[in-house]
């Protein structure tokens, strides 16, 4: 292991490098907008430009990329070299401000939702000043935005920032409320924990379904899966702990600050959590953290699996969004206060994000929605589809006492005793966690639960970020009309009226017991159980305007929006039904037929022979060839399905896929698997679950 303080950032244009490489007003200008989200005067862009080629190039570098985030969830780049030809045929290595703030890529083939035809192909990539540049397979990396040569938004970082601007403007007016005069900026913070899968590569290899669609289509249990609860926070294997400080190794280069491994529940499952920074930061490092999980995996010869639920019958993956606001000052304005004054401002921002939630379920169901994730949800690994906000006994009972105009009662500092005298007395928090919760109170921050393994960032934190932002933006409207002389008694009244409104969307209990469902439904609040289900929700007219009033995104990026995950929805599943077509027809269906033969010979040659019994090989033989019709039979039907599904919407077409063609491929999964315990191993043609996960 290297000397972590000098790896630390080691290939990142942080704000060290800057300070020695820049002339002193433009580090301080540089510096100044990654703090606060000031415009950059372009003029200033040359010496950046000449600043970051230097530092590359003597770092080996040859090449750059303005590096973006589509829609399609993942990152995009596309490399130019430094050189540039001069007289006398030799090249020059340049790199100028026009390069740094505007690149030109293709916009014709990325998801659009309508916003652009195939034929027009011109975008522009844009330089966001805001987040360091880095320096990734001997190319440097810009950060930027990206839209189409008519201004469409085309990725997730411009609403992103958008939506962090809005919940700047609507949290300093709350602040000023308070007499707060002195924080100029505030901003979201994210500290993700992300679970994967790791499985050995040339399995990985050999099973059509995890190339093709990242889970397993096929795949009968184990004898043995988490049940013993022993692989969660187990000894890490040496051949995954040698994969864990490679990673770390190349995350610390990148300047992202990885700081917590370890086994999770599932076999061949772990997590990494990476210490907290401004949404956007987190954004763009967990986008680096996926792909390098997957580089580095390759070098140690196995495969990093990033799919919400890659295997059934143990837990899917997840990435719990940590969640909570600071100043620029470093005040957590989620962080309960030490003065009635301080109190009453944290139960302000409190209080709004309970009305955000209650307000806007819906839209924070659409921001973790996908086919991948659908498997996932309410599931005994993950949060139920119901939005809910946990916010523990201590904090129920003050808002219950504000609530009912009750004196609040103290429940003490407790702690912790062991019985043994030489161990210390615990303090003991004040609330236990609830791990089933959807949206928790964790004692600074929220933790958003919902967010599956594979999913960016931006989309849950544009959401989150938007509904808080346009809440706040309502306390403020009606806080700043109140006399200064009886804001305190206007602010009890008004915290407790939107308590009593929104007090539904609070749940401490289990939220994985079917009273839930039910209590849930009384009380009103939503259980959107699938994508097709939650997504017509996105353009309901409250939505549009919320968006519309805080300025992230208008009514027709919206609508592009959503025809893109619906779209995303219907092809993944498609693909999904031709790979498991694929694998039956040409792998499992020739393997139990190979099997069958063997066995219809061994019979026949046993009942030839006077006094051998046969009955195992007749029995085996009849409920192989029933299963085998059967899976014949799921062929047909399911391909049946897939020639009728050219329908004339996404829309449609994403119902048609949910209600029709998924349960079909359930069947034939189901039929499938049973085979796999009637086959012998040898005839099996590809990896089970066995192999995979206890490799």
């Amino acid at each position: 292991m290297s000397n972590v303080p000098e790896l630390f950032g080691s290939n990142v244009f942080n704000e060290n490098v800057m300070k020695e490489r820049l002339p002193k007003a433009v580090y301080k200008a540089l510096k100044k907008t990654i703090q606060s989200g000031n415009p950059l005067d372009p003029s200033l862009a040359e010496s950046v430009a000449v600043a970051m080629k230097d530092w590359a190039i003597q770092k080996g570098v040859t090449h750059y990329t303005h590096w973006f985030q589509p829609l399609t969830g993942f990152t995009a780049e596309k490399h130019d070299s430094f050189i540039e030809p001069t007289e006398g045929g030799n090249v020059i290595m340049e790199f100028s401000g026009r390069n740094l703030i505007q690149g030109e890529p293709d916009a014709s083939s990325f998801p659009s939702g309508g916003l652009r035809s195939t034929f027009e192909a011109r975008g522009y990539t844009a330089w966001d000043p805001t987040s360091y540049a880095f320096i990734k397979d001997n190319t440097l990396c810009i950060p930027t935005t990206f839209c189409s040569y008519g201004g469409e938004v085309l990725d997730k970082k411009i609403p992103l920032l958008r939506s962090m601007e809005a919940i700047n403007r609507q949290a300093l007016r709350i602040l000023r409320l308070f007499g707060n005069t002195e924080a100029t900026h505030v901003s979201t913070t994210v500290g993700p924990e992300q679970e994967y899968f790791l499985i050995d590569a040339e399995m990985f290899k050999q099973r059509a379904d995890l190339r093709f669609t990242g889970r397993t289509l096929f795949g009968a249990m184990p004898p043995k899966g988490q049940e013993l609860e022993d692989h969660y926070f187990g000894a890490i294997r040496p051949r995954v702990i040698n994969f864990m400080q490679d990673l770390d190794e190349e995350l610390w280069k990148l300047g992202i600050l990885a700081k917590t491994r370890h086994n999770e529940v599932a076999p061949a499952q772990h997590e990494l959590a990476t210490i907290y920074s401004t949404t956007n930061n987190a954004t763009d490092n967990n986008q680096l953290v996926m792909e390098m999980m997957k580089k580095v995996a390759a070098k140690h010869g196995l495969t990093c699996l990033l799919h919400e639920k890659p295997f059934e019958g143990v837990n899917g993956s997840g990435k719990h969004n940590n969640w909570s606001i600071a100043t620029d000052l470093g005040e957590n304005l989620l962080e309960p206060g030490k003065t009635p004054r301080e109190n009453m401002q944290f139960l302000t921002y409190l209080t709004a994000i309970i009305k955000a939630v209650d307000d806007y379920q819906d839209l924070m169901r659409i921001s973790v929605a996908s086919a991948g994730n659908d498997h996932r949800l309410g599931a005994n690994e993950a949060p139920p589809a119901i939005v809910s906000v946990f916010i523990g006994d201590e904090l129920e009972a003050v808002i219950e006492s504000l609530a009912n105009d009750k004196t609040y009662e103290e429940l003490g500092n407790d702690y912790l005793d062991f019985g043994v005298r030489a161990m210390p007395k615990l303090p003991k928090d004040s609330t236990d966690r609830n791990r089933t919760s959807p949206f928790a109170f964790t004692g600074n921050k929220f933790e958003f639960r919902m967010l599956g393994s594979g999913f960016s960032l931006a989309c849950p934190n544009i959401i989150l970020n938007a509904i808080v932002a346009d809440t706040l933006c309502v306390f403020a409207d009606e806080l700043e009309t109140v006399d200064p002389a009886e804001f305190d008694e206007a602010l009890n009244k008004f915290l407790k009226k939107q308590l009593l409104a929104h007090k539904r969307i609070i749940f401490n209990g289990n939220n994985y017991s079917p009273e839930w469902v039910d209590e849930a439904e009384k009380r009103g609040l939503l259980n959107l159980k699938s994508t097709p289900e939650a997504l017509p929700h996105y353009m309901e007219t409250k939505n549009v305007a919320m968006f519309a009033r805080q300025g992230i995104y208008s009514r027709k990026e919206m609508q592009a929006r959503a025809e893109s995950i619906m779209d995303e929805y219907h092809k993944v599943l498609h693909i999904e039904a031709l790979t498991m077509l694929e694998m039956a027809q040409t792998e499992i269906l020739p393997a139990v037929l190979t099997y069958s033969h063997e066995l219809a010979d061994c019979l026949l040659a046993k009942k030839q022979i006077a006094g051998v019994g046969y009955v195992a090989e007749e029995k085996l033989l009849t409920q192989i060839s029933e299963c085998t019709d059967n899976l014949s039979q799921n062929i047909t039907d399911l391909q049946s399905l897939l020639n009728n599904s050219d329908l004339p919407s996404s829309e449609a077409k994403a119902m048609y896929y949910h209600d029709t063609v998924l349960p079909k491929m359930n069947e034939l999964r189901a039929v499938a698997d049973k085979l796999e315990g009637l086959c012998a191993a040898k005839y099996w043609p590809f990896p089970t679950y066995s192999q995979l996960l206890f490799y």
